[in-house]
């Protein structure tokens, strides 16, 4: 690599057994906020393991790219994928130790589910030019069928004296009056697979896909029996965002606002962060702090 010609290898070395820069003094594009134009990724920024230099590598490199045609950054948020979450944590809070990415560091795990990576991600691959048409075309025929199912289930009226006899079997309660069948569909004993054995018209619904018809089931299902706890999550990951958009890098000198604790304006000096929800992320920074700021910004 032209740029690597002078380079010199000082000490190879394995895992977090080196100094590493602080990431707080990235960018969530992970460009550096001292060196224009340049961007770190992996364990130089203070992570361990492969997933996590994986996420990183991804993001800068796309970044870098569009940093060269004069883009404007790509950023993943904490609602759209665990790579939103490694990032947001690593320019927000920093470092003490290496950092993994655990599932329990995610706010929003229901929406940050295995079934649902397409539906996050597919469209934001494909305008950024790493997806193919192909794997567009295959999402939105999938979206297409996921609909369909959900649609069906939500219209489709059962009556009990059909089906009793089978749920009585299964385990589940037989029903006194007439439903419809996503109400059977919510119930922990059944599924669209046992339901589709009883209700002939739903099997032919779920056999109208191509292929990956048992994948396109499992997406339906998920979304039907989580539908109240995904559709609140996403009520607070909207809350959320609403601060997201609230610019405050510049507006402010921290030192000067004393209706800040001491310690929220030492971590908002250092940090300098981009939004309102970024500085709420902030170890130290309290709602109250919040709040001031809120107030100052004129909202």
């Amino acid at each position: 690599m032209p740029a690597f010609k002078d380079v010199k290898v000082y000490r190879p070395g394995y895992a977090i057994e080196y100094d590493f820069f602080d990431p707080t003094q990235l960018y969530h594009s992970l460009e550096s906020k001292i060196i224009a134009n340049l961007f770190f990724a992996g364990q130089v920024n203070g992570t361990t393991g492969y997933e996590e230099a994986g996420g990183q590598g991804t993001l800068a490199g796309i970044n870098a790219a569009l940093k060269a045609g004069s883009s404007e950054p790509f950023v993943l948020h904490r609602d759209e994928a665990y790579i939103g979450v490694l990032i947001d944590d690593l320019v927000t809070k920093g470092v003490d130790e290496p950092y993994r990415m655990f599932t329990s560091r995610a706010e929003y795990r229901i929406l940050l589910r295995q079934d649902d990576a397409d539906a996050r991600l597919t469209e934001k691959a494909y305008e950024l030019g790493l997806a193919k048409r192909e794997r567009i075309d295959w999402w939105i025929e999938k979206k297409k069928h996921i609909e369909e199912i959900e649609t069906f289930c939500q219209n489709f009226a059962i009556k009990p004296k059909l089906i009793n006899s089978s749920l009585e079997a299964l385990g589940t309660t037989p029903l006194q009056f007439g439903c419809k069948l996503i109400d059977l569909v919510n119930r922990p004993q059944l599924n669209l697979a046992n339901l589709s054995e009883m209700i002939p018209q739903l099997k032919e619904v779920l056999n109208r896909p191509n292929n990956r018809k048992e994948e396109i089931a499992e997406a339906a299902e998920v979304r039907m029996k989580y539908k109240g706890y995904i559709e609140h999550e996403r009520m607070v990951a909207e809350k959320m965002h609403r601060l997201e958009n609230i610019k405050i890098r510049g507006h402010f000198n921290y030192e000067e606002l004393k209706g800040l604790s001491t310690e929220c304006r030492q971590k908002l000096m250092k940090i300098q962060p981009e939004t309102l929800a970024q500085a709420s992320r902030i170890p130290g920074v309290s709602p109250s702090d919040i709040n001031v700021l809120l107030v100052l910004m004129g909202r």
